[in-house]
């Protein structure tokens, strides 16, 4: 029995009993012949980093062929800026692996996610998942090794206030009902991310609490497990769309914006990674963080300014990096430490056997414990191009192998404790900070271009159009100009309620 298909919620996978990437043409077209399937779906990102949708009716087994063969054309002038219409067509082509039984329609429906190729049957080159998949292959490469990533997910339901059992404000973090009152929404969603191939951790309740005008703000978090990169974007894609979707369905307004007001918890895409040697994580060697760990962290480091450019990206991102409100501000890392720019996080590489402890009837385990580490960038939010946020992290960890400072570069940015400390001034006056704005963002970007522009990773289009985007928010001074504002800093806030 294969372990890692028993008792996987995915019903395809549950159907064929083999893993995703191994799914064929064959297998999805026996799936649907045999489960009444009467429809399918491709899902796709565009440039307002939402997933596009495009329906088909199966008309007959060689329609249904034709579709999952040769896809469809589809405006891409409407789904890209950088692309004009006077020769504006590209293709889609459905990924089989990415295949699952849409959760929301009526009519039974195979959704698969597609790539984009061009009008000569070619991976569109400015197309973000090509820039992943360019990244991950020139990562393994110059390294011989893969990037696995995943994310944090948070988001704040809001609904009428019941008036019972209010959390305390800003202490909602892994609270239980009737104190929380979305937990059965949370559960239900993560069931549906679980059916559509996602490799969910956990999910529990955030920090963020409040109640304004009858209406009570609950923030929540869904955790994955770390994956390879292109598959990682895909799951925070369609975990994106499910969440929203179900929200809808229920009555609730879902919000994955950075920052909904002033004074409370904004929301993050906290982004995980770990570096893979086949089986085996590289990123601890005797229950240390490994050199091999301390090199992606450099190059991530090295290049942080301009991965906002990617994972920042409407203004009031900029709104929620500011001191002392557990996003970072300044560019460094340290171990177990929320103040800094990545954190390591704690990784199961303690000798004690903790299961035998908590529980006197187990042996203790002969077995290594699991190679959990992991590292975390916490800058990012949920406005980010999941894709080209991962291909600019897969970028600059690989320039972190080729730099011959690296560890120098990482013993110099380590940080023991709070940033923010009395202990730290020092430290914190030689440190380089994070872009506090939009345009500031597309400046690093600019500065820093040929880097993710070399062996053909991000396409000088797409560069183009990404600081193009954020120089037309033209908000240089705007966090400063509404930090005493309240009316005014809501304004923006409701503009990019529903970014990303």
């Amino acid at each position: 029995m294969n372990l890692n298909l028993s008792l996987n919620p995915n019903k395809i996978v549950e159907f064929l009993k083999k893993p995703t990437e191994e799914f064929t043409k064959k297998d999805l077209i026996d799936y649907i012949k045999a489960n009444g399937i009467r429809m399918v779906k491709f899902m796709y990102p565009a440039d307002d980093n939402r997933l596009k949708s495009l329906n088909f009716v199966i008309n007959s087994e060689s329609y249904l062929d034709s579709i999952l063969t040769y896809g469809e054309r589809v405006d891409g002038s409407s789904l890209f800026p950088f692309i004009e219409a006077g020769n504006s067509d590209l293709y889609v082509i459905p990924r089989y692996s990415t295949a699952f039984l849409d959760p929301f329609a009526e009519i039974p429906t195979l959704t698969l996610l597609a790539s984009f190729f061009d009008k000569e049957g070619l991976p569109l080159r400015e197309s973000p998942e090509y820039a992943l998949r360019k990244a991950c292959e020139e990562f393994k490469k110059t390294t011989g090794l893969e990037f696995f990533a995943m994310g944090e997910l948070e988001y704040y339901v809001i609904a009428d206030d019941s008036g019972l059992f209010h959390a305390s404000d800003q202490k909602g973090y892994h609270e239980s009902a009737p104190f929380a009152k979305f937990n059965d929404f949370r559960i239900e969603c993560m069931n549906l991310i679980a059916q559509a191939g996602g490799q969910i951790k956990y999910g529990h309740n955030e920090v963020g609490n409040f109640t304004v005008d009858d209406k009570i703000y609950e923030q929540n978090e869904i955790e994955f497990l770390p994956v390879p990169a292109v598959k990682a974007a895909d799951h925070l894609m369609i975990a994106k769309w499910i969440i929203r979707t179900l929200g809808a369905k229920k009555g609730y307004d879902v919000t994955l914006a950075p920052k909904i007001t002033d004074g409370k918890a904004g929301s993050g895409l906290h982004i995980h990674f770990k570096i893979m040697d086949g089986d085996k994580n590289m990123m601890s060697e005797n229950g240390r963080l490994s050199d091999t760990a301390k090199k992606a962290i450099a190059g991530i480091l090295e290049y942080a300014d301009a991965i906002t450019a990617m994972g920042n990206k409407v203004p009031t991102s900029y709104f929620r990096l500011v001191p002392h409100q557990e996003a970072p501000t300044s560019i460094c890392w340290g171990d177990r430490n929320r103040s800094v720019l990545v954190r390591v996080p704690l990784g199961w590489t303690g000798e004690n056997d903790m299961c035998s402890q908590a529980n006197p009837l187990e042996k203790a385990t002969e077995s290594f414990p699991p190679q959990r580490q992991t590292v975390e960038l916490r800058s990012a939010d949920c406005s980010a191009d999941i894709y080209q946020l991962l291909a600019a992290m897969v970028v600059a960890a690989r320039k972190g192998f080729e730099m011959e400072n690296a560890l120098k570069k990482a013993d110099d940015t380590y940080v023991s404790v709070n940033i923010h400390s009395d202990e730290n001034k020092e430290k914190l006056a030689q440190l380089k900070s994070l872009p506090d704005s939009c345009v500031a963002s597309a400046d690093a970007l600019e500065h820093k271009r040929q880097v993710f522009e070399e062996k053909g990773v991000f396409s000088p289009r797409l560069i183009d159009g990404i600081i193009s985007k954020l120089r037309k928010y033209d908000d240089a001074e705007l966090r400063k100009k509404t930090s005493s504002d309240h009316k005014q800093m809501m304004k923006v806030v409701k503009k990019y309620w529903h970014c990303g």
